[in-house]
């Protein structure tokens, strides 16, 4: 079909073939093949008409340009500059027909994390920058190291599985503590960079590298110890910790998992100076003559969206009006379903009188081995890390008195974006004056990082 450069169909899936509706020439009815290899992964599609005559043919492989157009579009071009605009009865269809929009399982539970698809999610972490990142957070390395190595007794002569491995660093460690066996699993295709390492370092005897989902990968044999680095800010966000306790399922009785467990830890803060300085960031939409266009209208609109952003930055602890209350999360017992909605009351006695903008977070996580229990804190009396410490303003501040108590929940729900929505509830019992906000801890602001993390 030279000459043809686009194509636009309306398509509907039924078992193996595309029933599609399209304008092609004086073609009114055709439908398409569609020839799946998954070693490539790749389709071919040969489109015919009624008569099953072959007028088109188009190959789709992950390298292609592909855009969603609206929710239910998709605009495909191949190397040869043909494009296809595929327009779906459903959001889901996609799913089905598109390289990079499936795989092998499409049941996988990470697939249910993820908005649509998780491949910008793989693409982000198969990055070197992004690994160099984090190879050159000290903190992180050097707690695992140390971790690991002080317990070298739980590492000597055992199988450990790595979950989500990334560079291979923490496989590295392992070895260094006398692992006979490292299972390296990660889904991105940063993973064939770390089988460059591992080669490198000639150490393919003992560290073997698999290419996919913890759910996918069928290991040869069960484990003494799972190794990770799940955490995100919060501890969850980013949902890596499912896959973590997933995992376990490879476990040895009595085995030993490297997070053992981890502390979310929450206390309201006051800070007049960052709470209107946030709310000056929607000043820009209060403007009535921008270029002569009055933009005043979307003013609240503005201020409630940069509300719904969680603050991601550092803070001076006296800020803190109250001693914090934690969430534990035993990674030895805790259930993948536990992670699907978090729930975090809490009762604090102001130690001081004030206004309350908002509630601030942050997690540690302790490694217990048989020697010694090594910890890692974000918390804002610690060195900086590349987690910092979380801020979610309150919609109102709240003022409360010394001695006074500020109850209310933290609810962390779980969603499809591969992290949470955060509905916050606040009462100051004694004046029954009550405020709260719901906040996407996917779309954070980041107000202050170092440029060395």
């Amino acid at each position: 079909m030279s000459g043809v450069n686009a194509v636009a169909m309306t398509c509907s899936l039924n078992d193996s073939q595309l029933l599609i509706s399209v304008t092609f020439g004086t073609l009114k009815t055709l439908w398409i093949q569609i020839l799946l290899f998954f070693k490539c992964p790749l389709y071919v599609w040969n489109v015919f008409t009624a008569n099953e005559a072959l007028v088109f043919q188009f190959t789709v492989s992950e390298e292609m340009d592909c855009c969603q157009v609206g929710g239910q579009s998709f605009l495909v071009t191949n190397n040869n500059n043909c494009s296809l605009l595929l327009q779906f009865k459903t959001p889901a269809e996609p799913c089905t027909v598109l390289p990079g929009k499936r795989t092998k399982n499409s049941n996988l539970k990470f697939n249910t994390r993820t908005w649509f698809n998780a491949s910008a999610c793989l693409q982000f972490h198969s990055c070197l920058t992004q690994q160099q990142s984090l190879l050159q957070d000290y903190l992180r390395n050097a707690t695992y190291q140390k971790a690991i190595l002080v317990n070298e007794a739980d590492f000597r002569d055992k199988v450990v599985l790595d979950v989500g491995c990334g560079s291979g660093i923490l496989s590295f460690f392992a070895v260094q503590a006398g692992a006979a066996r490292v299972y390296a699993v990660e889904s991105s295709p940063m993973a064939k960079y770390t089988q460059i390492l591992v080669e490198d370092n000639r150490l393919s005897e003992h560290i073997r590298v698999f290419e996919g989902e913890m759910e996918q990968v069928n290991l040869p044999d069960m484990v003494d110890v799972i190794i990770s680095e799940p955490m995100g800010y919060m501890l969850v966000n980013e949902r890596l910790m499912e896959n973590f306790l997933f995992a376990r399922r490879w476990l040895k009785p009595n085995g030993v998992m490297f997070p053992s467990y981890g502390d979310i830890h929450v206390a309201p803060f006051s800070d007049d100076q960052l709470y209107f300085e946030h709310y000056a960031r929607a000043n820009f939409w209060s403007q009535r003559s921008f270029y002569g266009v009055n933009l005043s209208a979307l003013h609240n609109a503005a201020v409630e969206e940069l509300f719904r952003q969680p603050i991601v930055d550092t803070f001076d602890v006296h800020i803190l009006m109250a001693r914090s209350v934690k969430h534990c999360i035993n990674f030895m017992e805790a259930k993948e379903e536990d992670l699907l909605r978090i729930e975090i009351p809490f009762v604090f006695t102001l130690l001081q009188s004030g206004l309350i903008h908002g509630l601030a977070f942050w997690f540690d996580v302790a490694y217990l081995g048989s020697k010694a229990t090594v910890w890692f804190s974000t918390a804002p009396t610690e060195p900086l890390t590349r987690w910092f410490q979380v801020r979610c303003l309150l919609q109102t501040p709240l003022f409360a008195k010394l001695g006074q108590t500020l109850s209310g929940t933290v609810q962390l729900a779980a969603n499809n974006r591969q992290s949470y929505d955060i509905h916050i509830t606040a009462t100051v019992d004694q004046s029954g004056f009550r405020s709260g906000n719901i906040l996407d801890l996917k779309n954070p602001f980041f107000r202050s990082l170092l440029s060395t993390l």
